[in-house]
């Protein structure tokens, strides 16, 4: 297999930025786990290849990340990256919002034949993101949204895999499909995106929440609430890279290096110790894709 880490397979759908990468943040004192990023999108005046990405990541305090595809190009690539790099696991699906446009041409059952031989790779580990997107999706489409929806819910539970859920103005649906079809033991509400409410209920439920730069926006009191009452062995924490860049570092690229930025602001929110504070982030995370050392790698760089 050849090495695919340098190359990215696309750009920000605005065009990406100008400006450069932040600095590097203070190391974290326990090594935590950035579990949803894509770097597989270019950014920034001088992008960073997965190599780079991850020793910067390693210098502050970040053991590895789960890299997340979005259709069937970038989970095929997010397959074969964690494949040959020992400090990315997988998660592999069709974003909501392609599920429309494939339904429309045909593709979408073909699709999703591929996101189910992907979940059988050893270091695949999560099925994501999948879900509901109602702000960029009308009437229309969403149909094919909730079809595509629980075809990756019944992926994830036959391969024994957690599922990463995008969910965009969709709340109240995303919850309903989920008990209506049966939840897989290990589901998480990726980039949490509600409030006290949401959060109470998917404690109830057993769901993880996770955090990603979102909760350090001062409109973000919502996020805060729920980070609040979210049980500390349900929170996980993530970049969503290159979007969703942390306060202070607002309209710069995003990255897996820029996680503790994030960190220190949540420990800070709870009123915890951030040593502690990051061995739960790392049990909780570890408690749900696995360890990033149980399937050996087929040919990763020294």
């Amino acid at each position: 297999m050849s090495d695919p880490s340098p190359a990215h397979l696309r750009t920000r759908s605005d065009g990406g930025r100008a400006a450069e990468y932040p600095p590097a943040p203070e190391p974290l004192p326990v090594a935590v786990y950035d579990n949803h990023t894509h770097l597989e999108i270019a950014d920034g005046a001088l992008p960073l290849d997965v190599h780079e990405h991850l020793e910067r990541a390693a210098s502050v305090g970040i053991a590895g990340a789960v890299q997340v595809g979005t259709d069937v190009a970038t989970s095929r690539w997010s397959a074969e990256v964690a494949a040959l790099e020992p400090r990315l696991l997988a998660a592999v699906a069709l974003h909501p919002n392609e599920a429309p446009e494939l339904e429309a041409s045909g593709t979408l059952d073909e699709a999703l034949a591929v996101i189910d031989e992907l979940a059988a790779r050893p270091r695949v580990r999560a099925i994501g993101e999948t879900g509901l997107d109602f702000f960029r999706t009308g009437e229309d489409g969403r149909g094919a949204q909730f079809r595509s929806f629980e075809a990756h819910i019944d992926i994830a539970k036959r391969h024994g895999l957690a599922l990463q859920i995008h969910d965009r103005d969709a709340h109240d649906d995303v919850v309903a499909t989920l008990r209506r079809v049966g939840a897989p033991e290990r589901t998480v509400f990726h980039c949490f995106s509600g409030g006290e409410e949401l959060a109470r209920l998917a404690a109830d439920e057993g769901w993880y929440l996770s955090f990603a730069g979102n909760v350090t926006f001062k409109n973000a009191e919502n996020l805060r609430e729920a980070l609040r009452v979210a049980p500390r062995d349900r929170i996980l924490v993530e970049t969503d890279a290159p979007y969703l860049t942390p306060v202070p570092l607002r309209g710069r690229p995003n990255a897996p290096y820029l996680v503790p930025h994030t960190v220190r602001f949540m420990a800070e929110v709870l009123g915890v110790d951030l040593a502690e504070f990051c061995e739960q982030l790392a049990a909780n995370t570890v408690a749900v894709y696995g360890s990033w050392q149980d399937e050996p790698v087929t040919g990763a760089k020294a």
